[in-house]
């Protein structure tokens, strides 16, 4: 935020009126004088219906809104950036609060310049005293809550300090009991207390029932669960529900043979504060002591299964070098065959034998026609896929699909000029687990001696294209030499390296970040081709917040 803004003491009336206007508007229409907002803490919501993370963080400045309603001392003003009056009327009446009439642009704009916003959602807070409290009110309400009211940063430092205290005097019931509540309950219903918990290895399951992956790590998750129950072992999970559908979470829940927190308790909000969630699944393994032994033991579950237990940094060490030696061992064959399911397939779904790929270059392309960098990085990966193919025969591409239906399969493979496993085939979780896929597109070199080369080969292709092929260290290194080598004939300033200069803008550029940075031009104009319902013309959506471009 630009200094003036902050530490100036603003006028709300003369802030949020106009010449013409002295007032706010409600979703139904009604009109709220701006005076009535003396005294108040007042927080400027900028946000618009056409940015994905503001239509993700709105229900949860809703929730936190509405719990602080009785207080009768806070109140925020809807400022849009939606591009019509439809859109913004249709994004309003989801808000309890006020709002900058859409008609006044001239007010929203003048906001927008005050406080500096580059990027929403955005949610300043404004003191009784008509300073700002804070210009990261998105980062407060989406830590803290309502727990963060008043918003102050003294309260928010304090808060803070709270946590690390709890942190280092970590215990079973610091975790898991609250104020109103010092028990977890079963799938029956039944109370149980956290005080019997105590002293077990409890495994703490972060569970969405809307997240894709739920059935399958949820029966492996079972599988282990009840085989450490018959062993007699002293452990525990208790799940807990991110849902917001009640529903959805009983109708999973009531077939479960262990514990959970109270679907939509505060509770589970505070431990994804608190663990730092930011992945699922998720189980987060607290020991006897109460301390947490391992923050996310889902991947260690679904690869070694009860082998995995009791989750200790000497079991992981033992894991590690069981893993070591899949490595070692491992061969094209080991990873793309599973019993009957030994061919992958070509148009029109003709059967290719593994065995034939066998001695070839392989990059296992992980990709999906709904995701829009899959659908950028593709024609990059044609081109180097035609490029290394007139050189040598010795290559092909395995797409490896995260489509939701055939129909999408089908039109996104029917591009594509290389094989792929069939869709919904059951080894694409195995790879995904082997190759640790968390995000898509991803592209897996194996050489061809079926060991990884590299799990990085969408970067070097989205670099160097087809020149980059075999994508090992010793290639990488040649192509390092290569740029060492044309860097000779580039001017030189100053005497000391080369580098690109421009004297229009005074700048220096090493002549190999240079054509990095061609590279990365390429790229960003293939991504802004692909359309994007999260983002409108002039902004660029990425992760949490839509920027200014």
């Amino acid at each position: 935020m630009a200094e003036g803004a902050n530490g100036r003491v603003h006028d709300l009336n003369t802030m949020l009126s106009s010449s013409d206007r002295d007032f706010l508007i409600r979703n139904n229409g009604q009109q709220v004088k701006v005076e009535s907002l003396k005294g108040k803490k007042v927080g400027l919501y900028f946000s618009a219906s056409w940015c994905g993370p503001c239509r993700r963080f709105t229900p949860k400045l809703v929730e936190v809104y509405n719990e602080l309603l009785p207080k009768d001392d806070f109140e925020i003003v809807f400022v849009s950036a939606d591009e019509d009056d439809e859109s913004f009327a249709a994004y309003f009446s989801k808000m309890p609060w006020l709002a900058i009439p859409f008609s006044d642009s001239e007010t929203r704009d003048r906001l927008d310049e005050l406080f500096s916003v580059r990027g929403i959602p955005h949610l300043v807070i404004i003191g009784e005293n008509g300073k700002v409290s804070t210009d990261d009110g998105v980062e407060v309400v989406q830590g803290c809550g309502a727990e963060g009211y008043p918003f102050s940063p003294e309260w928010i430092k304090e808060i803070k300090e709270q946590e690390e205290v709890a942190r280092r005097n970590q215990t079973l019931k610091t975790i898991l009991v609250s104020r109103s509540r010092d028990y977890v309950v079963a799938s029956d219903g039944k109370k149980v207390s956290v005080a019997e918990l105590e002293g077990k290895t409890v495994g703490l399951y972060f569970f969405l029932s809307t997240f894709g992956g739920r059935n399958a790590f949820t029966s492996k998750l079972l599988e282990l669960y009840e085989k450490l129950k018959a062993k007699g072992e002293n452990f525990e999970i208790v799940m807990i529900p991110l849902d917001d559908d009640e529903e959805s979470y009983k109708l999973w829940f009531k077939n479960m043979p262990w514990l959970s927190l109270p679907v939509k308790d505060k509770g589970c909000e505070k431990l994804v504060r608190y663990f730092e969630l930011f992945t699922l699944p998720t189980v987060v393994i607290i020991g006897p002591d109460g301390k947490t032994l391992h923050s996310n033991v889902a991947e260690a579950i679904e690869e070694h299964g009860v082998q995995a237990y009791p989750f200790t940094p000497e079991k992981f060490a033992e894991l590690e070098e069981i893993e070591k030696a899949k490595r070692e061992a491992q061969t094209l064959e080991s990873i793309l065959v599973s019993g009957d399911h030994n061919f992958v397939i070509g148009k029109d779904g003709v059967k290719v034998p593994v065995s034939d790929l066998v001695g070839k270059t392989i990059l296992l392309y992980f990709s999906a026609h709904w995701c829009p960098p899959c659908r950028a990085f593709l024609p990059k990966l044609i081109e180097a896929y035609h490029g290394i193919k007139a050189k040598n025969g010795a290559f092909e591409v395995v797409f490896i699909s995260s489509d939701r239906d055939q129909n999408s399969f089908d039109e996104f493979f029917s591009k594509m000029p290389w094989l792929a496993l069939p869709f919904g085939d059951g080894r694409k979780e195995s790879l995904s687990r082997v190759f640790k896929v968390l995000g898509i597109p991803m592209l897996v070199a194996i050489g061809p001696t079926g060991k990884t080369v590299t799990t990085e080969a969408r970067d070097l292709i989205t670099y160097h294209g087809a020149n980059a092929y075999p994508f090992t260290e010793e290639r990488l290194k040649e192509i390092e030499e290569e740029y060492d080598e044309m860097a000779k004939g580039w001017p030189e300033k100053g005497g000391q390296v080369w580098s690109f200069y421009c004297g229009e803008c005074d700048y220096d550029l090493h002549p190999k970040c240079a054509l990095e940075e061609d590279m990365m031009e390429i790229t960003d104009e293939a991504e802004t081709e692909v359309s994007n319902k999260d983002q409108k013309e002039g902004w660029i959506c990425d992760g949490d917040v839509c920027y200014k471009a």
